[in-house]
């Protein structure tokens, strides 16, 4: 007679030998798949199962390879807005409810993506008329998968999340950005629009970047450095830490007893500690990527928005190259070619402890920079953040913005999706005149004089200057440039820029030097 105790391991194996065929967790009710394109569907079965994918009159078969993974792959189709059953069969039958066929872009990054369009609780993300928002918003057609925050130090096969449609009592929960997005995209053509919500707030690019890509280049060798000298200042920045939360959190329960007003300006005033980075910190190289963006990979997508960059401004000059480096390794990684690669520049915020104001100009340039990228777009916020609050409220911008550049890039629209970008400055006398592009239609200064404006000479000193618009140029002086050989905008964490075009849409910040 067999012990019980191998009754048991044999039924185990037995039942982990002959396992239920299952779908990736992307694959789930009210699923988006995007249009115009091959789709790839994929799970696990038994190793040598063949499996059979059938959604509409779609069918494709796939053969679970020795460790039980199989992908089969549905031909291209048009937009389906009519939702139908995908079914999955092979030893048995999964069935999944009123998938869709559309428009699906994947929205990652840090808080600024992370922030909501309406969460009550929320003392952060306070989107203007947020509550408003979300009342209104009855879009069925318009779907969101948000992955669940995953660390992993290898690639992961799963992550969790779900599909939710997008209705009032659901809508506050959806990445603001990616909702306006999506609203504004679903509005002009009707089509389904799915946004996989995939960020983590407080983070830098490195943590999004897979192994492969940070071990693609040499220079990438500090971030490596940064994270082996955190790990080793870890015991005595948790122990700072420890201290001072707890004095933190008696200072903000008082002023939280003495009314909104006292409490609402002490958090502006004393913004809570920051946990340091350590073992099981996002902060961690590739753990984001190997958590949350492998699993994804290849699920047929449109394009990316992305909203990251705040975490990084204290080493701006790596931004661009490594930035690059995660586009195209994301790029190659879904293997759908060079699909689009959206992201928004820094809002405007005053730094804290930044003493040379101008650490997010740097990284807004690296941003700017990457745009020698084929298909990438920019949208700016320089003129709609918050100088106050690293997470400004106007979302709804932001995200028509990014629509606006879709429309143009993707959709084939003829819409104005960029403000004025620096072209070229030449010296006129004691004056340098600034052109752009994207200034056709007119340059205007929001019903004031031109601010942010600074002229240098020889010396390489920058003065606030005085600007004019002149036709499709501006014209820039400074007393105490009277040679002057460059010329900056817009070159501080926060600055005052209203340059503007025809179209309402903002200058991007500049500099004609390269110093």
């Amino acid at each position: 007679m067999r012990p019980p105790l191998l009754w048991l391991a044999l039924a185990a194996a037995t039942a982990s030998a002959h396992a239920n065929v299952t779908l990736a967790p992307l694959f789930a009710d009210h699923a988006v798949l995007q249009s115009g394109k091959p789709v790839p569907v994929w799970g696990h079965a038994d190793p040598g199962e063949k499996v059979v994918v059938k959604y509409l009159e779609s069918t494709a078969a796939s053969v679970a390879d020795p460790a039980g993974r199989w992908m089969a792959q549905l031909p291209a189709m048009q937009a389906q807005a009519g939702g139908a059953d995908l079914v999955v069969t092979g030893k048995n039958s999964v069935s999944i409810r009123d998938v869709v066929v559309g428009e699906v872009w994947l929205c990652s990054g840090q808080s600024n993506m992370e922030f909501t369009v309406y969460d009550p609780k929320s003392t952060g993300y306070r989107l203007k008329n947020g509550e408003a928002e979300a009342a209104a918003a009855s879009f069925p057609l318009v779907r969101q998968f948000t992955v669940a925050r995953q660390i992993a130090e290898k690639p992961a096969d799963a992550v969790g999340g779900a599909w939710t449609t997008c209705r009032p009592e659901t809508a506050g929960r959806f990445t603001a950005v990616g909702y306006f997005f999506a609203r504004d995209i679903f509005r002009r053509f009707g089509v389904p629009v799915g946004i996989i919500d995939c960020p983590w707030g407080g983070t830098p690019v490195e943590s999004w970047m897979s192994p492969a890509a940070l071990a693609g280049d040499p220079a990438f060798a500090v971030v490596g450095e940064r994270w082996k000298q955190a790990l080793a200042e870890y015991p005595a920045r948790k122990t700072a830490f420890n201290a001072a939360i707890a004095e933190w959190t008696r200072g903000e329960a008082a002023e939280a007893t003495a009314g909104e007003a006292r409490h609402s300006a002490f958090l502006k005033t004393h913004p809570r500690p920051r946990e340091p980075i350590g073992p099981g910190s996002p902060w961690m190289p590739a753990c984001l990527f190997n958590g949350m963006v492998h699993p994804l990979i290849p699920y047929g997508i449109r394009g990316v928005l992305w909203y990251q960059g705040e975490s990084n401004a204290p080493h701006a000059s790596e931004y661009h190259r490594l930035f690059s480096a995660m586009i195209q390794d994301w790029r190659s990684q879904f293997g759908q070619g060079d699909f689009p690669f959206y992201w928004v520049q820094l809002a405007s915020f005053n730094v804290p402890g930044d003493p040379t104001g101008a650490s997010w100009a740097w990284l807004r340039e690296a941003q700017a920079q990457t745009l020698s990228l084929p298909a990438t777009g920019q949208a700016l916020a320089i003129d709609i953040g918050d100088p106050d609050n690293i997470h400004p409220g106007n979302k709804q911008e932001v995200g028509r913005r990014l629509a606006l550049i879709a429309k143009a890039r993707v959709y084939g629209l003829s819409v104005d999706y960029s403000g004025p970008v620096y072209s070229g400055a030449t010296a006129e006398g004691r004056s340098m005149r600034v052109h752009f592009e994207f200034a056709d239609n007119g340059l205007t200064a929001a019903g004031k004089p031109l601010q942010a404006f600074e002229l240098a000479g020889a010396d390489r000193k920058f003065h606030p200057a005085a600007a004019a618009i002149s036709g499709s140029t501006v014209v820039v002086r400074a007393a105490e440039v009277p040679a002057p050989v460059a010329v900056r905008y817009a070159w501080q964490n926060a600055p005052d820029a209203n340059l503007f075009n025809g179209a309402g849409l903002p200058a991007t910040p500049f500099r004609s030097d390269n110093w």
